[in-house]
């Protein structure tokens, strides 16, 4: 992305800043909703509330891969410039329409977020503000042509289904039930699932410190249904309690700020930028999994599936303004290696 563009203004509740003082920045953001009316309830399956409506139905090799789901990082079509009939639609729109309908988070220190000297509709940026400013210009000829939607974690499926954006770029984790749902590209991001807990805490990673202590997750999310999973099966610390759930995220933080949880879970991605957010939070032990983030899209989008691959694989290849580029100009600060967090090399469906 070069320096000095003109990002363009979110579409709804104002961004939060990332340089104003911890508390007061979660605080805002838990209290400020919103402006999209969103349909469905979250749920805490590990599939952003995503209802049985039909619009999951199967299509392709996509569903097959769905059904036949062992290594989901691994599930998505070969890259390709072709246009096709998703991509039409996007391009058909008119006048000020004519833009690529992004869902993103705006409260992700580092991801996605409003900048806080930008005045008047928060202009947002970060790691995955970049990408989609780079699947816009590919798609649409201008990096700018992209309007983006705040969604919160248990409603990225819904969103997708619902035709509410064209695509989700929101750390979102690919997952075999999520492949249920919708069609995701090849991954972006390594990452795993850690313990956010205060300096002070006896916690000291995901292990029996945990014993009898509250855990904030959100709704919708991996973290979520993975303790849920870790507890039926008894690897899950005695007692520990998962009633907290929460629309978004940074809500979490907010909880443990106020001394309302013991502990957040999260990928740990996100947990480094918020630790970066609060001096008196850090991480507790290492990841306990290994996850991918990948961009979303609807389960028949497979020209904008395959378009987005493509794109990921120039993004990677860019040395000057690539994937690395935008690693050090957000997220060095916080994470200590790029190389923990490239994906490795994609793999796509055998005869896609």
């Amino acid at each position: 992305m070069r320096a000095g563009r003109l990002r363009t203004g979110l579409k709804g509740w104002g961004g939060v800043g990332a340089m104003a003082f911890a508390c007061v920045l979660a605080v805002l953001a838990a209290l400020l909703l919103p402006a999209v009316p969103w349909h469905g309830g979250g749920g805490g399956s590990g599939r952003d509330g995503a209802a049985d409506d039909g619009h999951g139905a199967t299509h392709g090799s996509q569903a097959r891969a769905a059904q036949e789901c062992t290594d989901p990082e691994k599930q998505t079509l070969a890259p390709s410039g072709d246009d096709g009939p998703t991509i039409d639609r996007i391009r058909a729109r008119e006048g000020e329409k004519r833009k690529l309908i992004v869902g993103v988070d705006q409260n992700s220190f580092r991801w996605g977020y409003g900048d806080p000297n930008s005045g008047g509709d928060a202009e947002l940026e970060g790691f995955d503000i970049d990408l989609a400013h780079r699947i816009a210009k590919d798609v649409l000829g201008d990096e700018d042509a992209v309007q983006f939607k705040a969604i919160p974690t248990d409603q990225r499926v819904p969103a997708i289904q619902d035709g509410r954006v064209d695509m989700v770029v929101r750390t979102m984790t690919i997952n075999c039930d999520r492949l249920e749902d919708v069609a995701f590209s090849a991954p972006y991001f390594r990452t795993g699932q850690q313990v956010l807990a205060p300096k002070s805490s006896k916690i000291t990673g995901y292990d029996g410190t945990l014993a009898g202590k509250e855990i904030c997750t959100a709704a919708g999310s991996t973290a979520l249904s993975t303790l849920e999973q870790d507890q039926k099966d008894g690897r899950l610390a005695e007692g520990v309690d998962l009633r907290t759930t929460v629309p978004n995220q940074l809500d979490c933080l907010v909880r443990l700020q106020l001394g309302e949880v013991d502990a957040v879970v999260t990928d740990g991605a996100l947990a480094a930028s918020q630790a970066a957010q609060d001096p008196t939070v850090e991480l507790k032990g290492d990841a306990f999994t290994t996850e991918y983030y990948g961009v979303a899209m609807k389960k028949d989008a497979d020209d904008l599936v395959r378009r987005v691959n493509r794109v990921l694989e120039q993004w990677r290849a860019d040395r000057a303004d690539g994937w690395q580029h935008s690693y050090e100009e957000w997220l060095s600060e916080t994470m200590d290696d790029p190389a923990k967090s490239l994906p490795p090399t994609p793999q796509y469906l055998r005869g896609s």
